[in-house]
C-alpha cells in the first residue's frame, strides 16, 4: 500500500512539474507566423516528346513551350 501512496506522489509531482514548465514556455517565444500557400505552377507538355515541366522552366517557341532548345530547333526547324 504504501508503495502505491509513493508511486502516487512521485507522479503528481511529476505532473505539477510539467504544468509549471509548460505555462513558462508559453510567454517566451510567440507563435510562428503560417507560411503563405503556394501558388499553383502552370505545367505545359513539350509537343515534340511530350515531357511535362513547370512554364517557367520551358523554353517558349512559335508552336508551343518546349523542354529544352534542341526540341525547340528540331519542331520548328530553326
Amino acid at each position: 500500500m504504501k508503495y502505491l501512496l509513493l508511486i502516487g506522489i512521485v507522479l503528481g509531482v511529476l505532473w505539477l512539474l510539467r504544468q509549471q514548465r509548460g505555462q513558462a514556455g508559453q510567454g517566451r517565444r510567440p507563435p510562428s507566423p503560417a507560411a503563405p500557400p503556394a501558388s499553383p505552377t502552370e505545367i505545359v507538355a513539350c509537343p515534340h516528346c511530350s515531357v511535362h515541366l513547370p512554364r517557367a522552366e520551358a523554353v517558349a517557341g512559335e508552336r508551343g513551350h518546349y523542354c529544352s532548345e534542341s526540341h525547340r530547333q528540331e519542331a520548328e526547324g530553326g
